[in-house]
């Protein structure tokens, strides 16, 4: 696997130094894009648990933070796609567990919402506040009483979440969890 990674490596680079004269003033475009095309294996690798990969990665000191276009990071991804031993490898290597998407949501988060119960316990543990808010004011406990994630619920609990917070729209852990919630947008 090393192999590979550094003979893609290689090729990327060499169609940096093959760009035409004409092209220099594009040299930083080219860079450019060969970063992304970086960027989108290392978050390819991380959907798919190619954690033999993401460890050319980690050894190569690549940023595990960054984000995508959607503010994902590669923890995020790979809570949200399952994938359990991926998770350890990139909390383990240093990823921030606390990171946001653009609309606020964490690896946690995301987790409790697709129903990852292991990978999200194993959040639940990580050095983050269990308060967190994404941008619609919601945390993690009121996604495990929304999601009927007792398990999750109540470790959050335990770390102290506060299951009395209100969201934006009014909604507290309480509700949710009997099902009694307010929508986001009342669009009808």
């Amino acid at each position: 696997m090393r192999r590979t990674l550094y003979v893609l490596l290689l090729c990327l680079a060499a169609g940096v130094a093959q760009a035409s004269p004409s092209d220099s003033a594009n040299g930083a475009d080219t860079a450019g894009d060969t970063q992304a095309q970086l960027r989108e294996l290392f978050f390819q690798a991380a959907r798919d648990g190619r954690q033999d990969m993401l460890n050319e990665f980690i050894n190569a000191k690549f940023d595990l933070n960054v984000q995508d276009e959607k503010g994902y990071t590669a923890l995020i991804l790979a809570a949200y796609h399952g994938q359990q031993s991926t998770v350890t490898q990139l909390l383990n290597a240093g990823a921030d567990p606390c990171a946001k998407d653009l609309r606020g949501n964490t690896a946690l988060m995301g987790a409790i919402f697709k129903g990852e119960l292991s990978i999200a316990r194993q959040l639940v543990d990580a050095n983050c506040a269990p308060d967190q808010r994404n941008n619609a004011g919601q945390t993690a406990a009121m996604y495990a009483a929304l999601f009927h994630r007792k398990d999750v619920l109540d470790a959050l609990a335990a770390k102290g979440a506060d299951l009395n917070a209100t969201d934006a729209m009014g909604n507290k852990v309480q509700n949710l969890e009997r099902g009694e919630f307010q929508p986001l947008s009342s669009n009808r």
